[in-house]
């Protein structure tokens, strides 16, 4: 077939791992317990936040809809792998495809922002501390929030729209979602404004937001080394040292995927990388939040009831 014929798939084929078809059991068990823990440990950091009234800060307002996202983005494309993991038709239908495209690039451009924006509240919380309840109060953190939803939903809307109505000459796609760089691949050829659109948007998304994130750490360290006490330094130290944690795992990742130069053993490399950055980030977020923040997990011993009610109010 040519020509027209070529330009319109009702469906994808996700070539996924099944070169490596004895490894595709083992991907399965390690992607499950990977997802479930996912959602349960997001899920709960969630549930706290609301539950709480001594959560109900601005950085656990930041730190629920973190979580919301690392559950909104692995199911975008983990099910989708799981059957297919185990299925010999490794197919996605064209509106599945869509929607699976423009949820991961939605979910994944929101969290850029919301970390630019939550290290701003780090900020503001360790170098302007008597001014912190004026400066982050709720209206301001609703604004902050939703600013980042609109730039992540509205930034992947333009990115799927001419992702998808580029002709393609294939639909075999070398990934195990429809991620959109593997699906550009498939295009017969190439477009100088597809081209310009992933640059501007990968440029707006990752180093800008990560140059603000470097910026307001420069500025806490400043800050926290001319604190006097040891157990401030500490306590300060604590306090941003989960998210710096997960910055440099989500923006690693983020970077060596949409930032590197191509070669011939890219796309498995990619695999790879997506994996990992789809089940593995995800899961660690809520953990690494709760093994360095004492209120977490005071909280979480509330809610499972490992601890009386009474205990709980007279430590905080």
């Amino acid at each position: 077939m040519q020509g027209e014929n070529l330009t319109t798939w009702s469906f994808f084929i996700l070539e996924g791992f099944s070169k490596y078809p004895n490894l595709e059991i083992a991907l399965f068990a390690f992607s499950l317990v990977f997802y479930l823990t996912t959602l349960l440990g997001n899920s709960t950091l969630i549930l706290i936040t609301i539950l709480n009234s001594h959560l109900r800060t601005p950085m656990y307002l930041f730190l629920g809809n973190l979580s919301f996202m690392d559950i909104c983005y692995t199911s975008a494309s983990i099910p989708t792998l799981l059957v297919n993991l185990l299925s010999s038709q490794k197919t996605i239908l064209f509106p599945g495809c869509a929607f699976q495209m423009y949820l991961s690039l939605a979910m994944g451009s929101t969290e850029c922002v919301l970390l630019a924006v939550m290290a701003y509240d780090r900020y503001v919380a360790i170098c302007n501390p008597l001014r912190y309840p004026i400066i982050m109060n709720r209206q301001v953190c609703v604004q902050l929030a939703s600013v980042s939803w609109l730039t992540g939903c509205l930034t992947a809307l333009v990115e799927t729209s001419f992702a998808l109505q580029t002709p393609l000459c294939g639909n075999l796609v070398d990934h195990f979602t429809c991620e959109i760089l593997a699906v550009l691949k498939l295009a017969c050829s190439s477009s100088l404004l597809m081209d310009l659109i992933m640059l501007v948007i990968s440029v707006l998304l990752l180093p800008i937001p990560m140059l603000l994130i470097c910026i307001s750490y420069a500025f806490i360290l400043s800050t926290i080394l001319r604190i006097n006490s040891a157990e401030g330094r500490n306590k300060a130290f604590s306090t941003c040292g989960a998210h710096l944690t997960v910055v440099i795992l989500y923006y690693g990742a983020a970077l060596s995927m949409y930032l590197k130069p191509s070669t011939s053993n890219s796309q498995e490399i990619d695999k790879i990388i997506s994996l990992l950055y789809g089940v593995l980030t995800p899961m660690l977020n809520p953990i690494i939040y709760s093994l360095r923040n004492k209120e977490v997990k005071e909280a979480m011993k509330k809610l499972l009831g490992k601890i009386p009610l009474h205990q709980t109010h007279e430590n905080s």
